[in-house]
């Protein structure tokens, strides 16, 4: 038997099966539609391209009407252009063609921005031009409203005369209520001037609640006050206040808050508290940050949802100055405080509620010959200052020795003995003046930069790898003092090293505040360490 065989077929089959064959399309009498949807081509047609099609069809021509070859032949040739289905971007993103000087000159001169040069931080959260009809009507309409649930008089701001800046206060208030979510957002200068007034009020709610804690609770570590800052002020209980206050119909005109999901309330309730606290500190100061906070708001800090959670605590036997003891210090007294006239500092009640009195006891140790000096100079110390007679210069020389030794005394030497003597304190003020301080030079420099943008640019410069770095370079960090169990681990592990040289720098900034004021902070952080040396990436 051949085994090959069946493999073989016979020539009478082969001629049978070509008679089998046949094509539907060459029978069928309905025309053919094709649709092809997937086929893009971004090439437009070229004269050589129709040449080659003219060639192609002349040899479909030859081919006989019915046969497949000509119709595949047919079907490949067909190209369908259809134009991609491309997103039309916004408007803002959008590359417009830059204005010629003449122009951008123009438009810087005509911006109420550079307006005031009396109050050049004020001047530059103004909107970037002059407001429209559609704002003039909401301010009719709503400002009244919101001026009397703050408290303030309802006459307009500008019968103040140009000396007050209290005059800007309609204007503030006005952007401070044009939060993201709101209709009037669509307007440039309302979404721009109202994200910078948010910008410098979260950081003026920091500071003014960390110095009012600090002087309220002299013998508190930072730990349970920042719990008690977050308690207040934290976006989940600022709805709270703001139903308390009554100002809750002007930030959700056409919405009942109290039926919005979390995500829909909290974001324009706290967009909206910060730029109204950005305008307050620009028109009136901190001390009606305070009034606002505890009496128009209602907040109250011993409020069971405000205490702190329950820790061990250091058993704390050391002094606190008089002032301080044996009671607490309410917020009319903080903000209504203000320092004799003969005082050695510029904030004395807030240096003494950092720096214990016992510092005395470490006065003519060997930090204050060795490293005290060394420091001093290197931090432009002493400055000078016209006192009246020269035993109050030498006071506060030597106090400023003994809050430096205070901000160099790492935790580890005797913070289980003696809880304040750390430079943790100091450290807690330092952090929240530098954040105000960058955020004030922020605006300044760039003043048509919305806040988003300074938030962003905020957040890369006072990075703590950055603050620690700065120290490091003018050689400070070998004067820190550890103690002697974790001397060496801290100086040969950068891990733990470069944490506390970030602390001690921060606390740097918090005595200068405290003893020679806020232009101090700001010679330290672009003189003497030159926070701006390490430009950031392009935000």
């Amino acid at each position: 038997m051949d085994l090959s065989s069946p493999l073989k077929p016979s020539n009478s089959n082969i001629f049978h099966r070509t008679h089998d064959l046949s094509f539907s399309s060459s029978i069928s009498p309905f025309p053919i539609k094709t649709r092809f949807q997937n086929l893009k081509s971004r090439k437009p047609i070229s004269p050589s391209l129709k040449i080659s099609s003219a060639l192609d069809s002349r040899d479909t021509q030859e081919l006989p009407q019915n046969s497949p070859q000509r119709l595949l032949k047919e079907l490949s040739q067909r190209k369908k252009f259809i134009s991609p289905n491309k997103r039309v971007p916004p408007k803002r993103f959008i590359l417009k063609p830059p204005l010629d000087d003449a122009k951008l000159a123009q438009r810087f001169l005509n911006s109420p921005q550079l307006s005031l040069k009396q109050f050049p931080l004020l001047s530059s959260c103004l909107p970037s031009m002059k407001l429209n009809n559609a704002d003039k009507t909401w301010i009719d309409e709503y400002l009244l409203e919101a001026k009397q649930a703050l408290g303030y008089p309802l006459e307009p701001s500008e019968n103040y005369g140009d000396d007050n800046p209290a005059k800007q206060f309609d204007t503030l208030l006005y952007l401070a209520f044009g939060h993201p979510h709101c209709e009037r957002t669509n307007a440039r200068h309302v979404r721009s001037g109202h994200s910078r007034l948010g910008f410098l009020g979260q950081y003026v709610l920091e500071l003014a609640l960390a110095e009012f804690f600090l002087q309220r609770y002299p013998r508190e570590s930072p730990g349970p006050m920042r719990e008690r800052v977050y308690a207040l002020i934290g976006k989940r209980y600022l709805p709270k206040w703001v139903k308390a206050a009554s100002l809750h119909n002007l930030i959700f005109q056409y919405d009942d808050m109290d039926k919005l999901i979390r995500k829909e309330r909290e974001p324009p309730v706290k967009s909206v508290v910060w730029a109204l606290f950005g305008a307050i500190y620009l028109c009136f100061g901190m001390p009606e940050v305070y009034r606002v906070l505890f009496e128009v708001f209602g907040m109250d800090p011993e409020d069971e949802e405000c205490q702190p959670k329950l820790r061990r605590q250091l058993e704390d036997v050391d002094y606190v100055s008089a002032e301080f003891e044996g009671k607490k210090l309410s917020w009319q007294e903080v903000a209504a405080y203000k320092p004799p006239e003969d005082a050695l500092f510029t904030h004395p009640r807030l240096f003494r509620a950092c720096v214990p009195p016992g510092m005395h006891r470490f006065r003519g140790n060997i930090w204050d010959y060795d490293s005290r000096p060394q420091v001093m100079n290197t931090l432009g110390y002493p400055l000078r200052v016209n006192d009246r007679i020269p035993e109050i210069t030498n006071a506060r020389n030597i106090e400023l020795g003994l809050g430096l030794q205070l901000a160099f005394l790492h935790p580890s030497k005797h913070k289980f003995e003696h809880p304040r003597f750390c430079f943790e304190r100091l450290e807690y003020v330092g952090q929240k003046i530098q954040d105000l301080v960058m955020a004030e030079r922020l605006l300044i420099k760039h003043i048509d930069a919305p806040g988003t943008w300074l938030q962003e640019k905020h957040r890369r410069i006072l990075m703590n790898k950055f603050c620690g770095k700065y120290l490091r370079e003018k050689h400070l960090h070998r004067f820190i003092i550890y103690s002697e169990e974790v001397q060496d681990s801290y100086e040969h592990n950068r891990r733990l090293r470069n944490p506390a040289t970030t602390s001690v720098q921060q606390a740097i900034h918090g005595l200068s505040y405290t003893i020679y004021g806020k232009p101090d902070v700001r010679r330290l952080m672009f003189e003497v360490f030159d926070f701006e040396q390490t430009q950031p990436k392009a935000v």
